[in-house]
């Protein structure tokens, strides 16, 4: 028995020295989901989180986190370095977000401004929206980011996407800090998501038709499509990332039962309450992010729809993995998360992160 348990044990201790900012217990997990316990793992992560359930029902909420960046931080020196200006022609701005929940709180569903100086012209909005009527203390929080006036990028992390390929700085690279406007997670790792990663006109996992794709272009724009091409992505794309089936077509909740069976590295049916995050595009062309805690499929999807999205996709679950930054400076300044109770730091992916991640930049 020792002698069979010695290339596990090697194996262990290999996976937990090599270089990572995922903490130890994460990383047991994944170590654990590679060595063919991913479905074990998958049935124990339902089971907690059916135990863990909110109950329904119970009191309300009496205001909503605040979101956007603090009103006076970005003063004097500190506006030259934006785009735009207070004085520039207003831009398309997203309506409110019609709420769930009548009455309103304070600011539930108003769009608010990541660089306050830059409300007539608005690169990023946030807000933050009660979406679960049968859960009053359920939020979610939403992100719109202008597609003319940003670039996003698809960054490849330290062990995720699962391929070779050249994966760069593995976070926001500092020569372009200047520039940044935002960061999000990825998708599942590329095991579980039933899907292909193209990055810079190359095809690195194969893509599969009638996933969900969110798709970048030389010309800036983005899309989220539901893959109807071959296996590789045009030379035209930047980026192209899938995950799962459309959650979100039309405008409305999908009702491809195979885009509500999947939650994780499993095939559960069952309305699992996770934290989750989606993007998904308006008919504008302007992407919207999704993520809260103690979402369903349903959830996040109608949350997704009812912000403007056309089509949407689910990208990560659960706390450790699920991200939004914005950031209040130019040079990455100010990081603030999404939502507050976001795990992870917002200076998340200033360091080299373990899973592919996309970045919003100012054109």
């Amino acid at each position: 028995m020792i002698v069979a348990l010695v290339p596990v044990a090697v194996s262990y201790a290999t996976a937990m020295a090599g270089p990572s900012n995922s903490n130890a217990f994460v990383r047991s997990v994944e170590w654990l989901r590679g060595q063919g316990a991913a479905g074990t793992v998958a049935q124990i992560e339902s089971l907690y989180y059916r135990l863990t359930a909110p109950d329904k029902g119970g009191p309300n909420l009496k205001s909503l986190p605040k979101v956007g960046v603090k009103t006076g931080v970005a003063s004097g020196g500190n506006r030259p370095n934006v785009i735009g200006g207070p004085t520039a022609t207003a831009a398309y701005r997203p309506p409110p977000v019609t709420p769930f929940i009548n009455p309103p709180l304070a600011g539930e569903g108003q769009w608010q401004a990541t660089r306050p100086w830059l409300a007539g012209n608005p690169p990023v909005l946030v807000t933050t929206i009660r979406n679960e009527p049968d859960y009053p203390r359920v939020v979610a929080g939403l992100a719109w980011i202008d597609a003319k006036s940003t670039k996003v990028t698809l960054n490849p992390g330290r062990q995720e996407p699962s391929v070779q390929i050249d994966r760069g700085a593995m976070e926001v690279p500092l020569a372009l800090r200047k520039n940044l406007l935002a960061t999000f997670n990825g998708g599942f790792k590329l095991a579980d998501s039933n899907g292909g990663f193209a990055l810079n006109g190359h095809t690195y996992s194969p893509m599969v038709k009638g996933q969900a794709t969110l798709i970048g272009y030389q010309d800036g724009t983005v899309n989220v499509i539901d893959w109807g091409q071959g296996r590789a992505a045009p030379k035209s794309a930047t980026f192209a990332r899938q995950n799962l089936p459309l959650i979100v077509d039309n405008g409305a909740a999908s009702t491809n039962p195979n885009a509500r069976c999947h939650w994780t590295a499993t095939t559960d049916c069952g309305p699992i309450m996770i934290w989750r995050s989606g993007i998904g595009v308006d008919a504008h062309g302007n992407l919207i992010y999704a993520a809260g805690n103690n979402q369903t499929v349903s959830s996040l999807a109608s949350a997704l729809a009812r912000a403007g999205a056309v089509r949407a996709m689910e990208l990560d679950v659960n706390n450790y993995w699920v991200s939004f930054i914005s950031y209040g400076l130019s040079g990455a300044r100010q990081p603030t998360n999404l939502l507050p109770e976001m795990h992870r730091s917002p200076s998340r992916y200033l360091t080299p992160d373990d899973r592919d991640f996309f970045a919003v930049y100012a054109r």
